[in-house]
């Protein structure tokens, strides 16, 4: 019998449910021709537009959902004309993440065949690295916290834990030997300003500690300003990184540059027992309902899924699932031809999803 999943859907707002839509398809289509697994998807509701209908952003119901499912898919939330009262947007994917203690953030950087290169240097192909960025405290742990004083002085306070620095480590040196037994160089390099913040000097601190538990995996330190002029520079020399959520929020924008922009990027969010997908992009509602939206980010994000489902129920067919579906995307790109709107070009949702289901159909015949 194939092992069932059930996964919470949020479309969200503006092209959100424009590029989530037809990545269900694919991946029902995907599960179809693999076997071994089933997926049953629950679209539930949170976003702007919700907050605007009903006064809630977030229904209780919602976050229930969520929290009784395997797996959370999210297409993209938030309106820029519809915020909270305090003038900051709408977000309820911050929610899930601090709700279910979604403390790692993980933002794949590959370059994909066949689009326009960002660096001129025969090494830009090459650039295959990951960004983990804590998810859940830092400069984030501000967030509707923060204070104003006398219309004088505005305070965010910066929030760091030897608990949730623990568990990011451990994850990141995790993923670091993965990707070290599958041909990579494994190294993994903690991103900080411990030269500047007592917070950032303790979170170094722990991840040096951490480092001496893995010895297979060698454990790097780096400033986040050297970070970001060596992520133009040179960024094929990185593997993976760890940091926290404010910096990551700005590295991981950077890295979505070098893939081509935010359409392309796909990204995780992960706890103990829970973990979120999605694209990196925003709800673009310039765009809504002019099928210009890109899913490759929600399609690789979707193989980034199986892939987490795989490795958590030892699932075997999740994982070649996972592998077949990012090998797709990888083709429908690699003959030049496949341009999105955002980078040019002309193709729209429908086209580079049906390029994806020809590269499907060839990756399974193969």
């Amino acid at each position: 019998m194939p092992q069932e999943f059930e996964i919470a859907v949020f479309p969200g707002d503006g092209i959100g449910s424009e590029v989530v839509v037809p990545t269900m398809d694919l991946l029902d289509l995907l599960g179809r021709e693999i076997g071994g697994y089933r997926l049953h998807f629950e679209t539930v509701p949170a976003g702007a537009a919700h907050y605007q209908k009903t006064g809630s952003a977030f229904p209780r119901e919602s976050m229930s959902r969520a929290r009784a499912a395997d797996a959370i898919l999210l297409g993209a939330m938030g309106l820029p004309g519809i915020r909270y009262e305090d003038g900051t947007e709408i977000a309820p994917q911050l929610d899930l993440r601090f709700e279910l203690g979604l403390y790692a953030g993980v933002r794949p950087v590959k370059i994909l065949p066949g689009l326009p290169e960002i660096l001129a240097n025969p090494k830009f192909s090459d650039v295959d690295f990951v960004l983990i960025r804590e998810s859940t405290e830092g400069l984030f742990a501000s967030h509707g916290k923060g204070q104003i004083l006398d219309d004088r002085e505005a305070r965010d306070t910066m929030v760091i834990t030897r608990e949730t620095s623990e568990k990011l480590f451990d994850f990141s040196f995790r993923l670091a030997q993965r990707r070290k037994d599958n041909g990579h160089t494994g190294n993994l390099t903690c991103v900080d300003k411990a030269n500047v913040f007592a917070s950032l000097a303790f979170f170094r601190s722990i991840f040096l500690e951490k480092a001496k538990q893995y010895p297979d995996i060698v454990g790097e330190t780096a400033y986040v300003d050297a970070t970001a002029l060596n992520m133009v520079r040179q960024p094929w020399d990185f593997d993976v990184l760890v940091t926290e959520n404010m910096f990551g929020d700005i590295l991981s924008d950077l890295g979505a540059g070098l893939m081509g922009g935010m359409g392309m990027a796909p990204s995780a969010d992960i706890g103990a027992n829970h973990a979120v997908f999605q694209p990196c992009h925003g709800s673009a509602p310039d765009i809504v309902g002019q099928g210009k939206a890109n899913p490759t980010a929600t399609i690789l994000s979707a193989a980034m899924m199986l892939d987490w489902l795989a490795e958590k129920h030892n699932n075997r067919a999740c994982q070649h699932a996972s592998d077949v579906l990012t090998r797709a995307v990888e083709i429908a790109y690699a003959g030049g031809d496949l341009l999105p709107y955002e980078l040019g070009g002309t193709a729209g949702t429908e086209m580079i999803c049906q390029k994806v289901e020809e590269g499907l159909k060839v990756v399974l015949a193969s």
